[in-house]
């Protein structure tokens, strides 16, 4: 389970991000298979096309208090959360960066918009600690071979079997 934290986050909005099934036991950050995204009291309605071959088609698409969130990778270290623009609202665009090694990694936020919701802030530092491999297909390729991997070295070290 993630969420987020820190002195610019906003703390009235409080987001939980829980990833279920057999390979939690065996990946470092939660994923978005299976998973379940609160925000608040309510629930995130989440889905991707996993088949896409760009990252506009694989982004996560979530639906959160009627509105709706795109969340897109630009590469693997940045991505990008968007709240669509409707009626009543012109929508916003939150990018994540991350950079840096070891103790000193760092994240960039830069958010646009004429209002960016506190929920909006709270999603985007979320996927920071989430896995977001998925939203590309080398990391779709990357993080399938890791998971067929780590179960097997599990499966063996579960049995006694060193592995080699």
């Amino acid at each position: 389970m993630t969420h987020p934290a820190g002195p610019d986050v906003p703390t009235v909005i409080v987001a939980t991000f829980e990833t279920r099934g057999l390979h939690t036991e065996v990946v470092s950050m939660p994923t978005g298979n299976r998973a379940t995204l609160r925000v608040g009291d309510g629930l995130v309605r989440m889905s991707r096309n996993r088949w896409a071959p760009t990252h506009w088609g694989r982004s996560l698409h979530m639906t959160y208090l009627g509105d709706a969130y795109r969340l897109t990778a630009i590469n693997r270290r940045a991505y990008r959360l968007s709240r669509q623009p409707d009626a009543e609202d012109p929508g916003s665009v939150i990018t994540m960066r991350r950079s840096g090694l070891g103790s000193g990694k760092r994240v960039t936020v830069q958010a646009a918009g004429s209002r960016v919701l506190p929920s909006d802030v709270s999603l985007a530092v979320l996927f920071c600690g989430v896995d977001r491999a998925v939203l590309t297909r080398r990391g779709a390729v990357r993080a399938g071979f890791s998971r067929i991997f780590n179960f097997w070295a599990e499966a063996r070290a579960g049995r006694g079997i060193p592995v080699t």
